[in-house]
């Protein structure tokens, strides 16, 4: 079987899984539809949350943002990591604790605000439909290379599939997909890992692998060799960061904390029956994200090796053949600068400004990206960063149904994504706009019926912005980060673990942090980009990291303005004292 043939079976098969269980589990009530009726067992939410927490960045783009720019690379395996240590112990059981469905729900109550409910919404929803954005477009990437549909076909079925089963399914349906989703996404990851690992070292474990001896006689390690040859053409030594100690710092913490933030992974600990089995469930998803996370260094060196192996002084006529496959999708480009038709492979712009390297409406942004670098570079080999972990196994060239296993393992990672930030938007919008603020005496039918009209008009707009991406979606994902970091992760932190913040602090603070570090990416990504190196930030911290310090601003704001105000009611201050009751291991009490 060829292929494609088994790139459309693998996917389509998992596709059927997916909406089968969607059907099986839909949800009947809105409990069932925000939490999957509170009743799901830990090991099985541990594996929701790790597919719910590995997106298509972490599948696809992570081990190719590494590949490429190598030690700097390690502040996303760090920020992210460390982010959900920091959930699974500060925030996870206290929130269960609490009982609510949603992170606006206990910033609402725990602030007796519904200002405060509102701006928690606000955050919500940008952080979550920048992501959303995102995935959709993950998702028509992936299609447009291995179903050889168009990006925006593409697109349009991952729409239509995600709706299946987040609307008819809810957090039930979503719950039971996303177990399915992670068995099918890191057996896609790790299969080609283990593979390459071996050709590459002659060592099955890819993390081993990693740190091995290249089995090629020259007795040198992977990185050793890595070095070298990137050394030799002109790149800087992988192993060798290029950003300030101050910025990877800022840079891991904004992620760290803006991780802790993302809404749509707090909601995964309402969804479990005990206290307990949220800090249990939180291990068990810290586990299975680890499989991913300390094989991705491995599968990033593997991909830059064979990527130089198969490219670098080959005639274009004798180009391999997954070159080919993946210049039709406009991610790979060549442009023949001194015409001896060899494919040269080095440092610098590969094209000129002149020839754009997309031919979608991501096109004009590839072509503006590329007119501030210089052209006079002996590159002549366009890679786009993103297809590193996809084309790997083409690369390598490993068994058409390895190459087919990491297209339904893409797939698998950014939809189950999207459904989880999709149902995080339908909830807000429907629990704590409508229910909660600006419709209180809506039945409970009435509630799920929101939701499910709030999750398809979701769906749609996430899908427009996959379609029709803005310029700028490749720049926002710090912003996604640095606004969760300096708006609501102090605002939930503060909450659980001090009385005396009250709800002119909590606003004040969440509105200084989320100003702030807006107006900062803002400025230096669009109003000024020629301003933005390291000469011009605030303490040497570039816009990727600045919302580490619109955390610190939120907090500081937040304490002080509390310390001149009336302190929160006495019943607010018992509920803190409650939620952080260490006898919490029992059945979660609802306030």
């Amino acid at each position: 079987m060829s292929t494609q043939m088994l790139t459309y079976l693998f996917v389509g098969l998992s596709f059927a899984l997916y909406i089968g269980i969607a059907i099986w589990s839909r949800a009947g009530s809105t409990k069932d539809f925000y939490v999957a009726g509170g009743g799901v067992h830990p090991v099985v939410n541990g594996m929701a949350t790790a597919a719910d927490w590995m997106s298509a960045a972490s599948f696809i783009s992570m081990a190719g943002i590494i590949s490429f720019i190598g030690r700097d690379g390690s502040v996303y395996l760090l920020g992210w990591t460390g982010g959900y240590v920091l959930l699974a112990l500060l925030l996870a059981p206290y929130l269960r604790k609490f009982g609510r469905f949603t992170v606006p729900d206990f910033i609402g109550e725990r602030y007796y605000s519904k200002t405060a409910r509102i701006v928690a919404v606000v955050c919500l929803i940008f952080v979550s439909f920048t992501y959303v954005a995102g995935q959709m477009r993950g998702v028509g990437i992936v299609f447009s290379r291995f179903l050889e549909v168009e990006v925006n076909t593409g697109v349009i079925i991952g729409m239509a599939v995600v709706f299946m089963y987040a609307v008819l399914g809810g957090m039930k349906g979503i719950t039971y997909t996303q177990v399915a989703q992670y068995c099918v996404l890191i057996f896609a990851y790790m299969v080609p890992a283990v593979f390459i690992s071996i050709m590459i070292t002659g060592n099955p474990i890819p993390q081993l692998g990693f740190g091995a001896e290249v089995n090629d006689g020259s007795g040198l390690s992977v990185l050793e060799k890595l070095d070298g040859v990137l050394m030799d053409m002109g790149f800087s030594a992988y192993t060798e960061g290029s950003k300030s100690t101050i910025d990877v710092l800022a840079i891991t913490a904004a992620l760290m904390f803006g991780t802790a933030g993302l809404p749509h992974v707090l909601v995964r600990f309402f969804t479990v029956p005990k206290v307990s089995d949220a800090r249990r469930s939180a291990g068990y998803a810290l586990a299975f994200i680890a499989i991913l996370y300390t094989t991705a260094p491995a599968v990033a060196s593997f991909a830059r090796l064979n990527l130089v192996d198969t490219v670098h002084d080959t005639a274009y006529e004798d180009a391999p053949e997954w070159f080919g496959n993946w210049e039709a999708t406009g991610l790979v480009a060549w442009q023949d600068k001194n015409n001896d038709g060899v494919m040269q492979y080095g440092a610098g712009a590969a094209l000129s400004p002149t020839k754009p390297v997309f031919t979608d409406q991501k096109g004009s942004y590839g072509q503006r990206e590329l007119s501030n670098q210089p052209t006079d570079s002996v590159n002549e080999v366009y890679i786009d960063r993103d297809i590193m972990v996809l084309a790997n196994p083409e690369i390598a060239n490993l068994p058409g149904w390895v190459i087919a296993l990491v297209a339904a393992g893409g797939v698998a990672a950014a939809l189950s994504t999207a459904a989880g930030l999709l149902l995080v938007i339908s909830s807000s919008i429907s629990h704590d706009l409508l229910k909660q603020t600006l419709m209180p005496s809506i039945t409970d039918k009435q509630e799920l019926l929101f939701a499910r009209l709030a999750a398809a008009v979701a769906v749609c707009v996430a899908g427009l912005f996959g379609i029709y991406p803005p310029a700028f979606v490749a720049q926002v994902v710090a912003f996604a980060f640095g606004l969760a970091a300096a708006s609501l992760f102090p605002a939930i932190l503060l909450g659980i673990f001090s009385k005396r913040i009250n709800k002119e602090g909590a606003i004040a603070g969440m509105l200084v942090g989320l100003v702030f570090t807006f107006s900062y990416i803002v400025f230096f990504k669009f109003y000024a980009p020629e301003l933005n190196n390291a000469e011009f930030w605030l303490l040497g911290i570039s816009p990727e990291g600045i919302g580490f310090i619109g955390m610190l601003l939120n907090i500081a704001t937040a304490c002080a303005l509390s310390k001149v105000t009336a302190p929160p009611p006495l019943l607010v201050q018992d509920l803190v004292d409650d939620i952080r009751i260490p006898s919490g291991a029992g059945i979660a009490h609802n306030h």
